[in-house]
């Protein structure tokens, strides 16, 4: 099997590969440029792994003029830079020990031990210049499968980086075949070792909950996390039942990993999984708008058409009703219209709390109206 694909052809990946193989290295893509380019997948970031130590492919790379940048040096990676593209070249490496956070790294030689220290076996596969496959760990079925399985120990791996388990269910979710399940021993591992989640920390665990969430299709990954355990451990409260509907009644619309947050119920999760300040006021928008009264016109004249499409599938999926018939042509309704009347149209005959009481009152009645009534009509 090959890769095929235009990227491995351009010259900063060609250059590069041949830079260390021309010099007598290895010089191999690997990881999910590799994974993502066999499964027909969008590449994105493209990792070199080399048996070439740091310092020889500085070298390499500054003899022919070429930008060096030692961005992990310590862990064995620089980044050459060609054609204002960088290109991550990191030594092969072995885990020398580890504290369920971070591992603390030595160089390795072959790539068995490089393919040995990597979590899952569809993450352990490299390919040559010519887009040749090279499977040290036979992981190219469970890529076909698109099985997700670790590399060796479940238990183990798991072990080494507790934030293994929500990489687990995250690559389920973006590579996994939903209707074969998952991983048996994998999901005893992460059930197993489900506190040690509580080691990490939450900048970690809400950037792979981000990603996760954010899948086409989440819901059965993260009812699997529920049923082990694990969502409740970064989630108290949390209920993954609501989210396959959801899914469902979004399917025109992009996927929105913190609409699909909502949906889950539980606590405030601005500080379990240290949400920005606006995606905190989001949030909390979403959360509020699920269970007040206010219909898909007003939700949108309050919170524009985004907000207000976001909690009409909200409601939908959590009390398991239908749509109401014309909800986007209300929501565009609303999203439209403007309040006619200002504070100075009541002044001076009102002023402080009366007025904001008056303008509350008259802004209910236009919108009642469906946002007919005139100014005129309402100062009558």
């Amino acid at each position: 099997m090959k890769i095929t694909d235009d990227w491995i052809r351009e010259e900063g990946v060609q250059t590069v590969l041949h830079l260390l193989t021309d010099a007598g290295h290895q010089g191999l893509l690997v990881g999910g440029c590799v994974r993502n380019a066999l499964i027909g997948a969008p590449v994105a970031d493209i990792d070199i792994a080399t048996d070439a130590r740091p310092e020889q492919v500085m070298g390499l790379a500054k003899a022919v003029g070429l930008k060096v940048v030692p961005t992990g040096i310590d862990h064995g990676t620089v980044t050459i830079v060609m054609n204002g593209e960088p290109h991550e070249v990191t030594t092969f490496r072995r885990d020398v020990s580890t504290d369920g956070r971070w591992a603390t790294v030595a160089f390795a030689n072959g790539i068995e031990e490089d393919a040995g220290r990597r979590d899952f076996t569809m993450n352990a596969l490299y390919a040559d210049a010519d887009g040749r496959i090279v499977d040290p760990l036979n992981g190219l079925p469970d890529l076909q499968a698109r099985r997700v399985r670790f590399v060796g120990d479940a238990d183990a791996r798991i072990r080494e980086d507790y934030l293994r388990i929500l990489r687990f269910f995250r690559f389920h979710a973006w590579y996994g075949n939903a209707a074969e399940g998952m991983d048996a021993d994998a999901l005893a591992a992460s059930a197993t070792n489900s506190s040690g989640i509580e080691t990490l920390s939450r900048e970690r665990i809400g950037h792979e909950m981000r990603r996760l969430l954010a899948a086409p299709d989440p819901a059965p990954a993260v009812a699997a996390m529920q049923a082990t355990g694990v969502l409740a451990r970064i989630l108290p409260g949390a209920d993954a039942k609501p989210l396959a509907p959801l899914v469902h009644l979004e399917a025109p619309y992009a996927p929105d990993w913190l609409r699909r947050l909502a949906a889950l119920g539980g606590q405030d999760y601005a500080e379990a999984l240290r949400l920005s300040r606006d995606e905190a006021r989001r949030f909390d928008i979403l959360r509020d708008g699920i269970g007040n009264a206010a219909g898909a016109a007003e939700l949108a004249y309050r919170h524009g058409a985004d907000l207000a499409r976001d909690i009409t599938f909200l409601r939908g999926a959590i009390f398991e009703t239908p749509l109401v018939p014309g909800w986007e042509d209300a929501i565009a309704l609303g999203a439209g219209a403007t309040f006619p009347l200002r504070a100075a149209d009541l002044m001076p005959d009102l002023s402080g709390p009366a007025l904001g009481t008056r303008m509350k009152e008259l802004e209910a009645r236009w919108i009642a109206s469906g946002f007919k009534l005139s100014r005129e009509q309402l100062l009558a």
